[in-house]
């Protein structure tokens, strides 16, 4: 089951991508239905990347996927830049959008309550890098960049989670 808490016997593999050439959005979109149906409750996805390259438009990709697959009405997906956070209701369970560009110390993170309740949903974070002092289990690292023309976009994959369902991009 795709949302099931507390797979027992779970291994932990670290495991990482091949550079993915994300250029055509297409790309990204298959990658983001992929992660749709492969995520889980307790799942934290950190969107690294520069400005532009991609992160919110993976976002909101996988979203609407959860979205369609959770039968709710397909919604537009603001980029939470200003507001922080934004909440997705997704039938029986929660999704979180942080995006922490704005975040100047780790101790406002506290007032966000991003790691609260954490088991019962699913954690995307745009801009995770002010984030230091907290170890995830289930954290899926997704590195967007250029290359060095700004020509193309890429994208790497890593994790400690079982994240075997990646083998179909290497």
């Amino acid at each position: 089951m795709l949302f099931q808490k507390g797979l027992i016997n779970q291994m932990h593999i670290a495991t990482k991508s091949s550079r993915i050439n994300i250029s055509e959005e297409e790309k990204t979109k298959s990658i983001a239905e992929l992660f749709s149906k492969n995520i889980k409750l307790g799942d934290v996805l950190f969107l690294n990347g520069e400005v532009g390259v991609g992160k919110t438009t993976f976002a909101r990709y996988l979203i609407n996927f959860l979205q369609k697959k959770n039968n709710q009405l397909i919604t537009e997906i603001p980029s939470p830049t200003f507001n922080l956070i934004n909440e997705y209701h997704l039938d029986t369970f929660i999704l979180k959008h942080y995006d922490l560009y704005r975040v100047n110390d780790e101790k406002e993170l506290n007032n966000l309550d991003i790691f609260e309740s954490i088991s019962d949903q699913i954690t995307l974070i745009e801009w995770p890098e002010i984030i230091k002092n907290y170890k995830l289990v289930n954290k899926i690292e997704l590195f967007f960049e250029y290359d060095k023309d700004y020509n193309n976009r890429f994208i790497n994959i890593s994790s400690k989670s079982n994240t075997s369902f990646l083998n179909e991009f290497e």
